[in-house]
């Protein structure tokens, strides 16, 4: 199991030192967490960097890809499969072998129908707590949900995940699901953007991450 540990910005080199397996950077200028201009430092051997877009104009995320060394693209938005094929096709003119992870909201229901136009296009979904902001707002969704999920499409599980919820991911992941990675972000912060290291270092061990 791997942990991303998303929306960075204050502290990245203290919270690279944990080795997680990703870190998320968000561009998004919407979001409190949004990277903006700044520079990613240099991270360990063996850290994804993870480009967090909500609906970008593709030469944006063409830029940011190319700037930063990204290895993941997580789209956040509305993205259609059109969308994706189109930055696929950009990604394969500028010889970028990446991964694209797509973001669904779910709350207390949720109809799978709506992934078919994904399936073979992304190399995982993201399922995230449907909320007021595109992520970050600090709650789960109901878990049960995901019993109706029968697609083999790896899953990455999100959404206001923290210390409380230990003994509930340890439930979840002990199921069949494909789940690959927890991504975890607001329950880890001082404030957006700056992260709590103690905390992190507790959910790391407690989860044997």
């Amino acid at each position: 199991m791997k942990i991303k540990i998303c929306g960075m910005k204050y502290n990245t080199q203290e919270v690279a030192a944990l080795q997680p397996d990703y870190l998320g950077f968000i561009f998004y200028e919407k979001s409190k967490r949004d990277f903006g201009n700044l520079a990613i430092p240099e991270l360990p051997e063996g850290i994804d960097r993870v480009g967090v877009f909500v609906d970008a104009d593709i030469a944006f995320a063409k830029a940011k890809i190319t700037q930063h060394n990204l290895n993941v693209i997580q789209l956040h938005g509305s993205e259609s499969p059109e969308y994706i094929k189109e930055l696929q096709a950009c990604l394969v003119e500028c010889s970028r072998d990446l991964k694209i992870w797509k973001v669904f909201g779910i709350k207390d229901s949720f109809d799978f129908e709506q992934l078919t136009p994904y399936e073979g296009l992304v190399d995982a979904f993201l399922f995230d707590t449907k909320g007021k902001e595109k992520g970050g707002n600090g709650y789960t969704f109901d878990w049960s949900v995901l019993k109706n999920y029968t697609s083999q499409t790896p899953i990455v599980l999100s959404g206001g995940i923290g210390l409380e919820e230990v003994e509930k991911v340890k439930e979840i992941l002990a199921t069949d699901l494909p789940i690959i990675a927890l991504d975890v972000n607001s329950k880890f912060e001082d404030k957006p953007g700056l992260k709590n290291i103690e905390k992190l270092t507790e959910f790391k061990k407690v989860l044997q991450l």
